[in-house]
């Protein structure tokens, strides 16, 4: 619990996955958007003018510095997650990181201690398990009504500009790949609905790209609980998502399970389909994912809550796509 009503934000970098932060916290009763930063002065300054953010910071120390800053959300390159993060827990800066959450166990290691010892909430922003669409589907599958799950198949595409060589995604050096990507997210959701931590078993394959990421990645995982999992990725590609669920008894089809963007604003559809026979489509309300995750974290701090993708979550995911990673380059 926190004497705080309200949760006051920062921007760590000008990323255009802030352009679903921003309503997010605008949307959100406990929460207000105070700073961004980026490394020059003037294009900061821009980019606050132009979304009527009041402070504007030329370098990521300076904002950390900012006393009156809560929580900060981070949305830099990969590569450069774990620094951050580190740097905002130990200004006492709560934080909501853009997945993957790091890429390296010592990483997490290092990020996990420090939001232990500067008692801040650190929290992976995966603003799509906590849609109601997800909930829905997940209350589902735990209160037994499609028997035993036995199969999960869960994939994310996305088509990068042919031209856009400077993209970050397509660096080794800052963490580019497709299973980084759009792939944590079949990841983290065949883990969530397998329901047992991390597989005991992988196997992937990974088509390279000219610079030497991962631009399609197909991975089979199985669980201690005997499901086995099917995913896959890709960043040049044409855009698609999916999850399917089966098990002894039933099966659920959810067609924007990663709720991207340009979805993020409708209604969603669950198809349930019972082995007795006949189809059900259960229609979830027009819900904000990332205005939920802005939410959460404002409750964990405001309240004392406890995160819905709490880094022992994370860690499952991270030790699952590394492992993946090593056995595509066998």
């Amino acid at each position: 619990m926190t004497e705080l009503s309200t949760v006051r934000w920062g921007l760590l970098s000008t990323a255009w996955i802030n352009d679903a932060i921003i309503p997010a916290i605008a949307m959100s009763p406990r929460s207000e958007l105070i700073a961004v930063a980026s490394r020059t002065q003037e294009k900061v300054d821009k980019y606050a003018q132009k979304h009527g953010i009041p402070r504007a910071y030329g370098s990521y120390v300076e904002l950390l510095a900012d006393s009156d800053i809560d929580a900060v959300y981070i949305s830099l390159p990969n590569s450069l997650h774990a620094e951050w993060i580190v740097k905002a827990a130990q200004a006492g800066k709560h934080v909501l990181c853009e997945k993957p959450l790091v890429i390296s166990l010592d990483e997490f290691d290092a990020i996990e201690a420090a939001a232990r010892e500067f008692k801040v909430v650190v929290f992976e922003a995966f603003a799509n398990l906590h849609h109601p669409s997800i909930r829905h589907a997940l209350e589902m599958v735990r209160s037994g009504a499609l028997g035993d799950v036995q199969f999960i198949n869960a994939w994310g595409y996305i088509r990068l500009p042919a031209d856009d060589m400077d993209n970050i995604r397509l660096k080794p050096e800052l963490g580019g790949g497709s299973l980084w990507d759009v792939g944590v997210y079949p990841v983290s959701l065949a883990i969530t609905f397998a329901g047992v931590g991390a597989p005991v078993e992988v196997w992937g394959s990974q088509i390279t790209g000219d610079t030497g990421v991962d631009i399609a990645f197909a991975g089979q995982m199985r669980f201690a609980n005997g499901v086995t999992a099917q995913i896959s990725s890709g960043i040049c590609s044409p855009p698609s998502t999916g999850l399917v669920i089966v098990g002894e008894d039933g099966a659920l089809e959810l067609r924007y399970p990663t709720i991207p963007l340009h979805v993020s604003d409708q209604e969603m559809e669950i198809e349930h389909t019972a082995s007795s026979g006949g189809n059900k489509t259960i229609i979830i309300p027009v819900t904000n994912p990332y205005q939920m995750e802005v939410d959460a974290l404002a409750a964990c701090i405001l309240d004392g809550a406890q995160p819905v993708v709490p880094l022992s979550d994370s860690r499952e995911f991270l030790i699952t796509n590394l492992a993946l990673y090593e056995s595509a380059k066998i």
